[in-house]
């Protein structure tokens, strides 16, 4: 791994136990200028990892709750009548941020839910005619709950599609469990952790993902990835150009945190599930293949698709 990313995961995986895997995409989905959501129960370390990655690479942060009475002005902001001035002054919400943790997202409204669609995509907020520049970077780390549980709306396609992508942190492993029970919560360690970089240092290593070189073999392969999930019949929605283009760079950002100038096939492998899971769908009355949820079907398509066309 790259030495300084490799300090970054490290740092964080003091706190947030066994779940290196899961921080090194994290923060290959932030290198990768992408945004991140989180699906998995409560109390699994979502906001844990939020908060130690913000500390770690020494950036601003933010939290909202989300619920079903949140308005969208209490994430963009509102205007005040001052009567001293006789006019109205703006005051900037918690949007304007460098890492935003949107805490339950599906358990507000879709209203509230597309207020972040702007910010998420154009890194910039228009509120009454005025369009106001976000911070950089812009991170945006959602979380929600699995649909399952009680007071959830569903994340539309529009808005999922904005998240380059989309992971799962999962029960501990034991040793991890038995370190958690037999210590002190590591939670209370995240005043200590140090910032390893900084904003500027995370915004040169953003620009250097964008020269991470991919051959055009390389390229070939993508496209008979993408080209597979728009004509398998197992597959009811195909990638989109946007999810293409996810793909290619979510790569980019996984070979330079290993520390490589040039994409392999192993690096479109490695984050494929987090960057295609959320994004395509099977016919889920049609039970062949043994199924035909998301997680299968991007097994599916990496054993079917072959890297190097015959």
């Amino acid at each position: 791994m790259n030495p300084l990313l490799s300090d970054i995961v490290d740092s964080v995986g003091t706190v947030l136990l066994g779940k290196e895997q899961q921080v090194k995409l994290s923060l290959a989905c932030l290198l990768a200028e992408g945004h991140l959501l989180i699906e998995d129960l409560p109390g699994m370390g979502k906001t844990t990892l939020a908060q130690c990655l913000a500390k770690v690479l020494g950036l601003q942060y933010e939290r909202v709750q989300f619920t079903s009475d949140l308005l969208p002005g209490d994430i963009l902001g509102v205007s005040v009548f001052d009567q001293q001035n006789a006019s109205f002054q703006f005051h900037p919400g918690p949007i304007f941020t460098q890492v935003l943790l949107a805490d339950e997202i599906n358990r507000s409204t879709p209203k509230t839910q597309s207020a972040l669609l702007e910010a998420m995509e154009e890194r910039q907020v228009t509120f009454e005619g005025q369009t106001r520049a976000l911070p950089k970077p812009f991170f945006v780390i959602a979380t929600q709950n699995p649909l399952s549980q009680a007071g959830t709306y569903p994340l539309p396609e529009s808005q999922l599609d904005r998240f380059l992508m989309c992971i799962s942190l999962g029960y501990p492993s034991a040793a991890s469990e038995r370190q958690l029970l037999a210590g002190e919560d590591p939670r209370n360690q995240l005043n200590s952790l140090e910032n390893v970089i900084d904003a500027a240092k995370v915004m040169e290593l953003q620009q250097q993902v964008t020269s991470i070189q991919a051959s055009e073999q390389l390229l070939d392969y993508v496209q008979r990835l993408v080209e597979f999930t728009r004509e398998h019949e197992r597959f009811a929605n195909g990638l989109s150009p946007r999810g293409a283009m996810a793909l290619l760079r979510a790569a980019r950002a996984w070979a330079l945190l290993h520390n490589r100038a040039y994409v392999l096939p192993d690096d479109i492998q490695a984050v494929l599930p987090s960057v295609v899971e959320h994004r395509v769908h099977g016919y889920s009355s049609a039970r062949i293949h043994g199924g035909d949820d998301a997680e299968s079907l991007s097994h599916f398509l990496l054993k079917s698709v072959e890297v190097i066309e015959r």
